[in-house]
């Protein structure tokens, strides 16, 4: 009797583990019977999830919330990792950690490390850019430019990334290519609708000139024709010089510029102080580096973001 209770409750316990966990069996976010893909960053973290459907389980580094040039990887994201089949990383100098994480992996791993943003026609910018390069010898050319690793914020180079993930979910997984191309073809016809609309209502404005928190815009003002003036670098951690926010205020005055922009994930500040010494206004333009936990929790993606942006840039350049 007290046998069979014992398996009665064994099993019980069983049946709410499974319920707990899903389906598949996880280890620390890893699931058995499924493509394991780990991503940096939120955009790539969407992509995949979009064209990888249900044959593929995503686990994105950074938790909602967090600055990606604030983050640094924890033992756990090794371990998960070293157990996945893909790691799908920006590039461009946005992971500064990579290099030594990669190395730090088991040694028996299976994983493949792709460089998502190969392909988009790099911005060299002046200025630190706070990624913290390493010693690959690049050194010396790094103080005079670095590598804009925004790409992206443009949807047309999100084209070029949404490609390359598709490229590598169907080298990996060949018995499921059929599924991920049509994914893929959906996704694409997405960004392309968005990247229309960004050419069509950018086109005709009377203005051009954006005044940004962070430099994190150069492919946006590239491909549509813009010009960002950045209070801060590359980095939103670099302090700009008091001779640059004199700089700017000149600017913000001669060009008749009327909003400033500033982003979620960084404070606000020095936008807000610059719109009030220049009596203007400040508008939010998302880098989309990363969700708030209220974006999350109001379903906000790439896409209602993006649209939002093309909003207040709209109304910005009027």
């Amino acid at each position: 009797m007290n046998n069979r209770r014992t398996i009665g409750y064994g099993a019980l316990m069983l049946a709410f583990l499974l319920v707990i966990s899903g389906c598949g069996s996880k280890s620390g976010g890893i699931v058995e019977d499924k493509i394991n893909v780990m991503t940096t960053i939120y955009p790539i973290y969407e992509f995949t999830k979009e064209i990888g459907g249900d044959e593929v389980n995503v686990i994105n580094l950074l938790p909602a919330g967090v600055e990606p040039h604030d983050w640094t990887p924890k033992s756990q994201d090794i371990v998960n990792t070293s157990k996945a089949q893909l790691f799908l990383y920006n590039g461009a100098g946005l992971e500064g950690w990579a290099p030594a994480f990669l190395k730090g992996l088991d040694k028996n791993t299976k994983v493949k490390p792709v460089e998502v943003s190969k392909g988009v026609k790099l911005i060299s910018s002046e200025g630190d850019d706070g990624h913290g390069h390493g010693d690959e010898g690049e050194a010396e050319e790094q103080h005079d430019h670095h590598v804009d690793p925004h790409t992206w914020v443009s949807p047309k180079s999100a084209l070029i990334m949404a490609e390359n993930i598709r490229n590598s979910l169907v080298e990996i997984d060949p018995d499921h290519a059929d599924r991920y191309e049509q994914r893929y073809a959906a996704l694409k016809q997405k960004l392309e609708k968005l990247d229309e609309s960004f050419s069509s209502q950018l086109s005709g404005l009377p203005k051009q000139e954006i005044v940004v928190s962070h430099q994190a815009f150069g492919y946006l003002a590239r491909d549509y024709n813009l010009e960002q003036y950045a209070i801060m670098g590359l980095s939103p951690d670099a302090e700009p010089r008091a001779q640059d926010l004199v700089k700017l205020t000149k600017t913000v005055k001669e060009k008749g510029i009327r909003y400033i922009f500033f982003e979620e994930l960084v404070s606000d500040k020095l936008a807000k102080t610059l719109a009030s010494e220049t009596g203007v206004e400040t508008l939010v333009l998302n880098p989309v580096e990363g969700l708030t936990k209220e974006q999350e929790q109001k379903g906000d993606n790439y896409f209602t973001l993006m649209e939002k942006n093309l909003q207040n840039l709209t109304k910005a350049l009027q």
